[in-house]
């Protein structure tokens, strides 16, 4: 155990400015709620767990130069946050050079592992298959992908041209547009989708540009009902700002949506909304972001020391009872086993799962499996894989 008399510090690495700043506030703000209930628990180590960390404005050379600063300047023990994609990468150099984690709490495109980076957003084989299985049995069998123009959705778009071909579906089109999006961007997009004729949109759009698509979507006059849009990325917070009107219909696949009905997300939500205001709406990503600051404490307590090494060694043992579902790290992947949900929003602009694990689903970011889509690993938690 370390002989410390000084308090753990970790670094956020959350955006308050810049096109993706309103679901990365959200994952900043339940992460924060994580460390006071641990605090008014009492604390880590026996002493408070601190933070700190500046805005990152959505730039991966922001978000590098940041986690530089937290780990010389800080001195902190540990990262929490990044969204996009692009922004991680950016990050995990500097986490191999420090000999430090990462703790990245968004969905993703898989197709990586990075020694110090738990992933505890969900993996391919626990959204974009779900996705793929639920909208082929279920709608057509015609897609038109829009995203934009960073590495997920590339990386995500290539996996579900797969998966959807599999399944007997085809892409009419694929079409990008900038993070900082115009509205003759949106307004052109629109156009090809009316020029394909009767589609299914697969949308990895983020952040603001997001929202002013689907309000687009919705005044163009396309019906949700046969042509809804689906995504792995837009959920609650950006379904809240496009209005119950234009929101309804459309698909989202999760490991969290804010209407589970359990106890554990009773309270998750309950002491959210005390703390950061009665209206203000959950997303998987924030959830995440909670969760994964309790499993670090967890972790930590268990064994003394915040030392990588250790800590990951120890991480896949400790099992905790999320707001989705008891979760825990995969020690063979460094991703998390969670519960994939596929939900559409009603006519009162909330989501209503409509399929749902019956089991913790095991991570495969390399998602062996695109031909079965009865193939889904499921786990018993109590085993840990070593």
């Amino acid at each position: 155990m370390d002989p410390r008399k000084t308090p753990v510090s970790i670094g956020f690495l959350y955006s308050s400015t810049g096109v993706t700043s309103a679901v990365e506030t959200n994952q900043r703000n339940a992460a924060l709620l994580a460390i006071e209930e641990i605090n008014q628990s009492g604390g880590l180590l026996g002493e408070e767990l601190l933070f700190s960390g500046n805005d990152t404005s959505s730039n991966p050379a922001q978000f590098r130069a940041e986690a530089e600063r937290l780990i010389v300047e800080d001195k902190v023990e540990a990262l929490f946050g990044c969204y996009m994609s692009s922004c991680r990468k950016a990050v995990l150099p500097t986490i191999s050079d420090h000999k430090t984690m990462l703790f990245y709490p968004t969905h993703y495109e898989g197709f990586e592992y990075a020694n110090g980076c738990i992933y505890s957003g969900s993996a391919p084989n626990q959204n974009a298959k779900w996705l793929a299985d639920f909208m082929a049995q279920n709608y057509g069998s015609r897609y038109f992908f829009v995203g934009s123009n960073y590495v997920f959705p590339y990386e995500i778009n290539s996996l579900m041209r797969d998966l959807l071909s599999n399944r007997g579906a085809e892409v009419v089109d694929e079409v990008y547009v900038p993070l900082a999006i115009t509205k003759k961007d949106i307004d052109d997009v629109i156009a090809r989708i009316k020029q394909s004729g009767p589609v299914i949109i697969f949308s990895t759009m983020v952040g603001e540009g997001a929202v002013d698509f689907y309000k687009a979507y919705d005044k163009a006059g396309f019906d949700r009902t046969q042509s809804p849009i689906c995504s792995v990325t837009a959920g609650e917070l950006e379904m809240a700002a496009i209005g119950k009107d234009a929101a309804e219909g459309n698909i989202k696949v999760a490991p969290y949506f804010s209407v589970i009905q359990n106890d554990a997300n009773r309270r998750f939500v309950s002491r959210f909304r005390e703390r950061f205001g009665e209206d203000t709406p959950l997303c998987a990503e924030s959830e995440a972001a909670y969760f994964q600051v309790k499993l670090f404490a967890e972790a930590v307590k268990q064994v003394g020391t915040t030392e990588r090494e250790t800590l990951m060694r120890i991480l896949p043992t400790v099992l905790f009872d999320a707001p989705q579902g008891m979760v825990r790290i995969d020690a063979k992947t460094n991703h998390t086993l969670l519960w994939p949900r596929v939900a559409i929003v009603n006519a009162e602009g909330e989501f209503q799962i409509v399929r749902e694990a019956s089991a913790p689903v095991i991570p495969s970011p390399y998602l062996m499996q695109l031909d079965d889509p009865d193939d889904i690993p499921y786990a018993d938690l109590r085993e840990t894989d070593r």
